[in-house]
């Protein structure tokens, strides 16, 4: 019987792997995919090009991404933030500077007071308990949308809000409480921090793709994980946990769980999870979220001032554009993200005819050249199996107050990790790396 053993091989499952594996503790790692990295993954193009696919930045406050970066010989660059800013609001184009677009003076002072606010709520959740603050249950019967509405005194202020907090959950606004909402924003610092690119969680990219360093990490044992198997079944008793699947049964003392919460409910447990458990798992969703990716001879837009940022109203299909382009800007890349019921429409369409549409609007922004580019794809993780979506699981009105932290807790020999049981940085890649890290510490606290 092995000591240890840890479904998925995401940042989650490697953080854990890394740990147990300095600690000299013997495990094997059970993946379901044919690679590490989980909502991460770095793509190669035509042998001469890469896009990160999934999860891409690190910003200030990831302490434990930049510590592994430096561990694993790995170098960041500033995410390119130069130049003019569009928005396109209305029908009507314009440009900008800094994080809030110029438009009518009441809306921005609106927009400004509704960041305010959310800010003073969030600060004032305990970040380990948010059902425990003063008001949870009100934050908590409403959605972030209905709040929105509520605080929005012009219609401006609203189609600017909207996008850019879209882009932050991944999801519709009417989907998610206004508690889960604070309680994002507390676990990632600030508001500012993750809207914004300097000084935020989109200021840094790892040179070369973040896929090199879940390589790195798991390089040490690779020969420990096993790809291709999708766990089935997992029965405990009071001296360990099974674990099998199509072909495959393998026995531990303990195990560490770092997949989804929408994919556990795909397992069967016995004795079966807790009922509070149970559902929880049926209440969460994931995140919805599409990268659209056009490449380029160069990163033309620069020549002409502009920042390769878009942030869009709801009549365009996309809410905001970035430049993605590599350090040394050899190349040219677009990224525009399509998130929530925008995705769902915009993925409805044949290959053929997202490809088009979103040329149209990268012209519609940045010119003519934008029409032809060297290479053009698209990726939404609501269809990838074993992610069922980006970059979360969302909690819905009512569910934080009811449940809890009822995801992490410890089920006998079972532990679990994944970004969504980190009470910091929830959501993203450095959320991942501190829970496979903490689940890690309590299972070896038990050996």
């Amino acid at each position: 019987m092995l000591p240890a053993m840890i479904i998925g091989a995401g940042f989650s499952g490697l953080a854990a792997a890394h740990a147990l594996n300095k600690a000299g503790k013997k495990f094997i790692v059970l993946e379901a995919r044919n690679r590490v990295g989980g909502r991460v993954f770095t793509q190669p193009v035509q042998d001469t090009y890469y896009l990160d696919l999934g999860g891409q930045w690190i910003g200030p406050g990831q302490h434990r991404m930049y510590e592994l970066a430096r561990e694993h010989n790995l170098q960041w660059f500033e995410t390119y933030n130069t130049g003019k800013n569009i928005i396109d609001l209305n029908g009507r184009i314009r440009t900008y500077s800094g994080l809030i677009p110029k438009i009518d003076p009441l809306s921005l002072v609106n927009i400004q007071w509704v960041l305010t606010r959310l800010e003073s709520m969030a600060k004032r959740l305990p970040p380990d308990k948010p059902w425990t603050t003063p008001r949870a249950f009100t934050y908590d019967g409403i959605s972030l949308d209905y709040f929105l509405r509520k605080k929005c005194f012009t219609r401006n202020a609203y189609q600017v809000l909207r996008p850019g907090l879209e882009t932050v959950y991944a999801c519709n606004l009417n989907e998610l409480s206004l508690l889960h909402a604070l309680f994002y924003i507390q676990s990632g610092n600030n508001l500012n921090t993750l809207l914004s690119i300097e000084n935020g969680a989109q200021q840094h990219r790892i040179i070369g793709g973040m896929q090199q360093l879940a390589e790195r990490m798991a390089a040490p044992f690779r020969e420990c994980i096993h790809f291709n198997h999708a766990v089935t079944n997992i029965v405990q008793d009071d001296t360990g946990v099974t674990v099998s699947g199509n072909n495959f049964s393998y026995r531990a003392s303990r195990i560490i769980i770092a997949i989804p919460p929408v994919l556990i409910r795909n397992i069967h447990f016995e004795p079966s999870l807790p009922l509070l458990r149970q559902q929880l798992l049926q209440k969460l969703f994931m995140g919805r979220v599409g990268k659209v990716f056009g490449i380029y001879r160069t990163p033309f837009w620069r020549k002409y001032g502009f920042s390769g940022q878009v942030v869009t109203d709801e009549q365009q299909p996309f809410q905001v554009f970035f430049d993605s382009s590599p350090a040394d800007g050899s190349y040219g890349v677009l990224l525009a993200f399509c998130i929530a019921v925008r995705a769902q429409q915009f993925f409805s369409l044949s290959q053929t005819e997202r490809k088009n549409m979103a040329l149209q609007h990268f012209s519609r922004y940045f010119g003519e050249e934008a029409l032809h580019p060297e290479y053009y794809t698209d990726h939404c993780w609501a269809d990838e199996a074993w992610s069922g979506g980006c970059y979360a699981a969302v909690y819905p009105t009512g569910t934080w107050t009811s449940f809890q932290d009822e995801l992490m807790k410890p089920f006998g020999n079972i532990h679990w990790a994944g970004t969504e049981t980190s009470k910091a940085w929830y959501g993203y890649i450095e959320g991942a790396v501190r829970a496979g890290e903490r689940a890690a510490a309590e299972l070896l606290s038990h050996s």
